[in-house]
């Protein structure tokens, strides 16, 4: 539901509608234009009368939105969001490039591949220090000694971390650690989860799950920011298809539509997408052609001994030559955007 407001109204003479709302425990998000200012409603609405809302001398009319997703949607924000997280910006004109190995193995590993990723344009440091692993027996990461290894590349290298989140039980130790708190594919729908990370109100990325609708991981981004994270950034990183020919099909078309539902930056992550590391860097350029805000590559200094996923991680070097192209293809896309 999205209230509209008369001109001229002012913060105070909505004060009475807004505590009214709030104690029916309704979540209340300003929508400022730039004639006409209204409130976006994100909760249980049904049992709402419009004619309880139309009785406030200020409200000029009631419109009832039909998409689920309210705070993730365009219709209650109507302009791309910009977050700034750690002195780095994402989303609107700003593109933003997260970079490392799928998994953290020693502290030189991490360093190296850190100053690399830094010295080419990553804006962040992307690591797994818990791996969620289909086989019982695969490496599953270093765990918390992995997320102190984080740390220190982030204190040497000054680039801001993102790691994945696997359970509820490192809570807190992931809010006062890490910069980006990543929500992986299998968790997208772990819906209590998703609301325990929004309630930390840090910046999150989640990732669309293997076999879920894009409706679907606007919903899930719903449950993060109805807990009270604002700040949602939506990875597209391959859905489950008939295809064998790559590890997942990577759903391009997700970005434009994503984009048109809704204000959250999109980024694309072509490393899990396809699986092969041959197929990153073409499928990177199609990304940001596609109009990505970001994207998120595997990068590792020696693939071939990599602990986990060495097929679809890049070289330092390979990565480097990437960042030169999509630099290249941005200014083409958006003349007045940098990298």
């Amino acid at each position: 539901m999205i209230i509209i407001l008369k001109q001229g109204t002012t913060k105070a003479e909505v004060e009475p509608l807004r505590r009214m709302l709030t104690e029916r425990g309704l979540i209340l998000q300003e929508i400022i234009g730039e004639t006409t200012n209204m409130i976006g409603l994100a909760g249980d609405t049904s049992g709402l009368m419009e004619d309880s809302i139309l009785i406030y001398p200020y409200v000029e009319r009631v419109m009832r939105v039909q998409e689920s997703y309210k705070l993730a949607g365009r219709k209650f924000h109507p302009t791309d969001s910009i977050f700034e997280i750690a002195g780095r910006r994402i989303g609107g004109d700003a593109f933003c490039v997260i970079a490392g190995p799928c998994s953290v193995e020693s502290e030189e590993q991490i360093l190296t591949i850190a100053r690399n990723v830094k010295s080419s344009g990553a804006d962040f440091l992307r690591g797994g220090a818990f791996k969620p692993r289909t086989s019982p027996y695969a490496f599953k990461g270093l765990g918390v000694d992995g997320l102190e290894l984080l740390k220190i590349a982030r204190q040497k290298t000054g680039l801001p971390i993102v790691t994945e989140l696997m359970s509820a039980e490192h809570l807190d130790t992931f809010a006062e650690n890490v910069d980006v708190i990543q929500i992986g594919a299998r968790n997208m729908q772990n819906f209590t989860l998703l609301r325990e990370v929004g309630e930390l109100k840090k910046p999150v990325l989640l990732k669309r799950g293997l076999s879920s609708t894009i409706d679907e991981l606007l919903m899930s981004a719903e449950y993060v920011m109805a807990g009270g994270s604002d700040q949602v950034i939506l990875c597209e990183r391959g859905i489950r298809t008939f295809e064998t020919a790559t590890r997942n099909t990577l759903d391009l078309s997700a970005v434009p539509v994503l984009k048109a539902k809704s204000h959250l930056p999109v980024i694309v992550d072509p490393s899990h997408a396809t699986g092969y590391w041959h197929l990153v860097e073409p499928m990177s350029l199609a990304a940001v052609a596609a109009g990505a805000d970001g994207l998120i590559i595997e990068v590792h200094n020696n693939p071939e001994a990599a602990l986990c996923d060495g097929a679809q991680s890049i070289t330092p070097q390979v990565f480097h030559r990437l960042m030169g192209k999509a630099r290249k293809i941005r200014e083409v896309v958006a003349p007045t955007i940098q990298l």
